[in-house]
């Protein structure tokens, strides 16, 4: 729950920065946090800057190893399937996620990656943990963005 309360953190700091409010910290098999990020793909102009993909990024660079063996990444939404392949990649071990993304989920909301056994690594999943406060954030994010849209055609 700890994980998932700084997930929750790095996810508040992307939706101040208008970013879409997701945020992912991935921890080592001893417990210890090897990287955190939250979305940056405004900032960074980059369509794969996803707090998934820059976590994965960081936590690899402070290994020195591009395999996160044993690793678990906690996040605030379901990863997409762009992050969920990379996860594959990267033989996470665990996959610990809020609320579903039905519209680009790759932990099973529209796709499963996690358990394709045509892949060569295979992810389990947990889903629900913070849930109601990692939909809350994004619910409220994509509300205010949709009132801020309608003010501005209505000026």
């Amino acid at each position: 729950m700890d994980y998932m309360r700084l997930a929750l953190a790095e996810a508040e700091k992307a939706g101040q920065s208008d970013e879409v409010p997701i945020g992912s910290v991935i921890v080592a098999k001893t417990g210890e946090v090897i990287s955190s990020a939250r979305n940056m793909t405004l900032f960074l102009a980059d369509p794969t800057a996803h707090a998934e993909m820059l976590a994965i990024r960081k936590a690899a660079q402070n290994l020195g190893n591009y395999r996160l063996i044993d690793a678990t990444l906690y996040t605030t939404i379901e990863p997409c399937i762009m992050c969920m392949g990379a996860i594959v990649h990267a033989r996470i071990r665990r996959v610990v996620f809020g609320a579903p993304d039905p519209k680009w989920g790759g932990g099973g909301s529209l796709y499963n990656f996690a358990e394709d056994r045509r892949l060569n690594h295979s992810v389990t999943l947990s889903s629900g943990v913070c849930e109601a406060e990692s939909r809350e954030l994004i619910q409220s994010f994509f509300r205010s963005r949709r009132t801020k849209q309608q003010d501005e055609h209505c000026s």
